[in-house]
C-alpha cells in the first residue's frame, strides 16, 4: 500500500474530542501509518473516518468489523497522564518538525520528559547490543562530546552502544525511542536509565502505553531513530543487524550516514566496515561527525556558534562549514561520499541487498506451510544466503517456523 505523505496538510485536534477520535482510528484494528493518512485525506476528519472504516472493511471483504472502543483509547488517555506523558500529533507545534517531512511518520507520539530538547540539533548513535568494551567506551565519549557541543544524542535504549550513548549524553540531553510503550521499559535493566533520561530528556514512542516491545517493532522504531536526526552514527553492527536498517531508513530519508570503523576480524565491526565501504562517512571522534554534519551549537545568546572553539579562524567560514564541511586543503576522496547523489545511491543499493532477498522469500511464503529446503532451491540460492535472512525475518516476527521444518509467511 502507498503512503500518504503526512506532509500533506493535516488540521491537528483541537479539542480532547478530536485527540480521543484521533487515538481510535490509529488503534482501530487493521489500521496502521498508511492507512490512518489514506482515510484522512478521504474522509477530511478522524470522526468521519471512523464512521466510514466499518464500510469500507466491509468492501474489503471484512465482516463484523468494529472500530476501537472509546473504553480501550480512554484507558490508553488515562495511562498516559498517570505516567507523567504528553500525546503529540502530527500537524501540531509540539510534534517534532523533522518528522513531518517523512511519508511515514507516526500520527500521534507519546513522549515522557523536556518537550523543548526537540529544538535542538540532534544526532542518533546506534550500534551493536553486544557490544565490545571499546565500542561501549566510544560510544560513551563521543555521545559526551557530542552533548558538550550542544547537540542532542537520540538512540533506542537497547543493550550495549545504545545504553552506552544515553550515559555519555545524559549531562547534555538526550532522546530515548523506544520500540514499546514509552512506560514500558526494555530491558529491565535499564529502568534506571530510562527514569534518568525523562530527568534530562526525553523519552517517546509511537505504540500504546504500556505495550511490550516485540520483534516486529523493533524495525519500526528505527525509522523514527533516523528521522528526528540530522544523521546517524553506526559504532559497532554486525552484517545481519537492525542498526542497519537504520542506515537504510536513513539514506531513505535524506539523512547522513556515518560509522566508525573497526578490526576486520571482529564480527561486531563488520557491518560498519562494509557501510564504510560502500560510501559511509568515516569517523574517529565527535569532532569527525560534528565536520561532517556542520552542526552549529547555540551560544548564550541564542546565536548560532561554530563549535570547534576556534572562533577566531571559523567566524567568517561558518557559512561555508556548512555547505563543504571538508577544508579546503583537504585532498577529495577518490570515490563518492555518501552526501553526494553518487554515494548515497551506492550505500543503498548495497543495504538494499539483503531487503530485496527478504522480499522475495516474502513472496514465496504465505499462510500454507511450505518446506524450507523447497523454498531454497526455488529461490535458486544456497543455503548458507537464504538461512540467515530466515533468522532475521523470524526475529523480525515476519515468518513463522512449524514441525518438520515448514515454514510460514505471518
Amino acid at each position: 500500500m502507498d503512503y500518504f505523505p503526512s506532509l500533506t496538510p493535516l488540521t491537528p485536534p483541537h479539542s480532547e474530542e478530536e485527540r480521543l477520535s484521533w487515538l481510535r482510528l490509529l488503534r482501530s484494528r487493521r489500521v496502521g501509518v498508511a492507512t490512518f493518512y489514506r482515510l484522512m485525506a478521504e474522509h477530511g476528519s478522524a470522526q468521519a473516518a471512523l464512521a466510514a472504516l466499518p464500510g469500507v472493511a466491509a468492501a474489503a471483504g471484512v465482516a463484523g468489523y468494529e472500530v476501537c472502543p472509546v473504553g480501550v483509547v480512554m484507558a490508553e488517555m488515562k495511562a498516559g497522564r498517570l505516567a507523567g506523558a504528553q500525546l503529540l500529533c502530527a500537524g501540531a507545534a509540539d510534534y517534532p518538525a523533522a518528522l513531518s517531512d517523512l511519508a511515514d511518520s507516526p500520527p500521534l507520539l507519546w513522549a515522557i520528559g523536556d518537550l523543548s530538547i526537540l529544538e535542538r540539533p540532534s544526532v542518533a548513535l546506534v550500534g551493536a547490543r553486544n557490544a565490545s568494551s571499546l565500542g561501549t567506551r566510544m560510544a560513551r565519549k563521543m555521545a559526551d562530546e557530542l552533548g558538550q557541543a550542544g547537540n542532542v544524542v537520540v538512540s533506542g535504549l537497547a543493550r550495549g552502544i545504545d545504553t552506552a550513548a544515553h550515559i555519555g549524553a545524559l549531562p547534555h540531553g538526550t532522546i530515548a525511542v523506544m520500540a514499546g510503550g514509552v512506560d514500558a521499559i526494555y530491558p529491565a535493566e535499564n529502568a534506571v536509565l530510562a527514569q534518568e533520561i525523562i530527568e534530562n530528556g526525553l523519552r517517546i514512542s509511537e505504540q500504546p502505553m504500556g505495550l511490550q516491545p516485540q520483534a516486529r517493532h523493533f524495525p519500526r522504531r528505527n525509522r523514527i531513530i533516523s528521522g528526528i536526526v540530522r544523521g546517524v552514527v553506526v559504532v559497532e553492527a554486525a552484517t545481519k543487524s537492525g542498526s542497519l536498517i537504520t542506515a537504510r531508513d536513513a539514506l531513505d530519508q535524506g539523512r547522513e550516514v556515518l560509522a566508525v570503523p573497526g578490526h576486520p576480524f571482529d564480527a561486531r565491526a563488520a557491518g560498519c566496515n562494509m557501510l564504510i565501504r560502500d560510501g559511509a562517512t568515516l569517523v574517529r571522534s565527535a569532532a569527525d561527525v560534528i565536520a561532517a554534519l556542520g552542526v552549529v551549537s547555540k551560544t548564550a545568546e541564542g546565536h548560532s556558534a561554530p563549535i570547534d572553539g576556534d572562533t577566531d579562524r571559523t567566524a567568517a567560514k561558518t557559512t561555508d562549514k556548512r555547505k563543504t564541511p571538508v577544508a579546503s586543503n583537504t585532498p577529495k576522496p577518490s570515490r563518492p561520499t555518501v552526501g553526494d547523489a553518487a554515494g548515497k545511491a551506492e550505500l543503498r543499493l548495497s543495504l538494499r541487498g539483503a531487503h530485496s532477498l527478504h522480499l522475495r522469500i516474502l513472496d514465496r511464503l504465505g499462510p500454507s506451510p511450505l518446506a524450507e529446503d523447497q523454498l531454497i532451491r526455488d529461490l535458486a540460492l544456497s543455503a548458507k544466503d537464504v538461512t540467515p535472512e530466515l533468522v532475521t525475518l523470524e526475529l523480525d516476527g515476519k515468518i513463522a517456523r512449524q514441525p518438520g521444518g515448514l515454514l510460514t509467511k505471518l
